[in-house]
């Protein structure tokens, strides 16, 4: 009975993080990146087949749909040369190669976002509350920041690395 009741629950948990998370990307109609969050408003602003086309399929789904590339895909992952990493949907400078640290989580992470680079709002997907990074200029999704990053700011912006450019040159 105790078997029977722990696949319940954890059936129950699982139909739960995958329906915020459905609703959360909006699988039906367009995301909050696509359709514009209603309380922010952004200055580079395209239609779903516009993003498609200006967009390889991978980084549609990050930056317009808010998914997550799988960990240790991204080449951008292993960049050390100094330059800036840039949002790869309307090329603006997001993050510092002298922010990157390695976190050993397998997705690109930085300390510090660029002045007026990001923004973030609350990501209630998977049934947990965390902070949601977000270029200010397109709205696209880069990633997420958590509180368990190196000094001096103690937090790890944790990026899809598909969401970004690197132009190599002075930090």
């Amino acid at each position: 009975m105790t078997t029977r009741r722990r696949f319940l629950f954890a059936g129950s948990v699982l139909a739960a993080a995958t329906f915020a998370t459905l609703r959360q990307r909006n699988v039906l109609g367009a995301s909050a990146a696509d359709a514009g969050n209603t309380a922010e408003s952004f200055e580079v602003v395209h239609t779903s087949d516009q993003w498609r086309d200006l967009l390889t399929s991978a980084q549609y789904d990050v930056l317009r749909r808010e998914g997550t590339e799988r960990p240790y895909s991204s080449a951008l992952n292993g960049e050390h040369r100094s330059g800036m990493f840039s949002c790869a949907g309307c090329q603006l400078d997001v993050f510092s190669s002298r922010t990157k640290f390695e976190s050993h989580t397998g997705w690109p992470s930085f300390w510090a976002p660029l002045d007026h680079a990001v923004a973030t709002r609350e990501d209630l997907s998977f049934g947990v509350s965390r902070t949601e990074v977000h270029c200010q200029r397109c709205g696209g999704h880069l990633g997420h920041v958590f509180e368990d990053g190196p000094k001096p700011t103690g937090l790890r912006y944790c990026m899809n690395g598909v969401a970004m450019n690197f132009k190599p040159g002075s930090a």
